[in-house]
């Protein structure tokens, strides 16, 4: 396990940019998850732990907050300069904003999985 001076070594943007891409915010070279939204307990480049961090609420509060300022404007301006069938609208809308959250989820667990291993805070209640 590495201490606080070698966790430090990454700058945030790139610890945030390796969450993007799933990577192990460490290394950059692992994977974060083992699947969809499951974290991998170790790194498997660099055994950094990551099992013992919890994201709780934050990544769905981010994927609603990112999903909403892309969906919202995207439907009104779609809307504005289009004359579909409201059942047309009624479907695809909602279809799009579910994909964008699925797309969005495990990108914003991995950004805050990230932040908390950056920061050095403790991720869960039992430490």
């Amino acid at each position: 396990m590495q201490n606080a001076e070698q966790r430090g070594r990454a700058g945030l943007g790139v610890v945030v940019a390796r969450a993007l891409f799933g990577r192990c915010p460490n290394c950059g070279r692992g994977k974060l998850f083992a699947s969809y939204l499951k974290q991998v307990d170790r790194c498997a480049e660099c055994s950094e732990a990551f099992g013992h961090i919890r994201s709780d609420d934050g990544a769905p509060w981010l994927t609603i907050l990112v999903v909403g300022h892309i969906a919202v404007p995207t439907i009104f301006f779609a809307e504005k300069y289009t004359s579909w069938p409201d059942w047309v609208s009624m479907t695809v809308w909602p279809a799009f904003a579910v994909a964008l959250a699925l797309l969005v989820l495990p990108r914003a667990k991995a950004v805050f999985l990230s932040l908390i291993w950056k920061t050095g805070a403790a991720g869960s209640e039992l430490e």
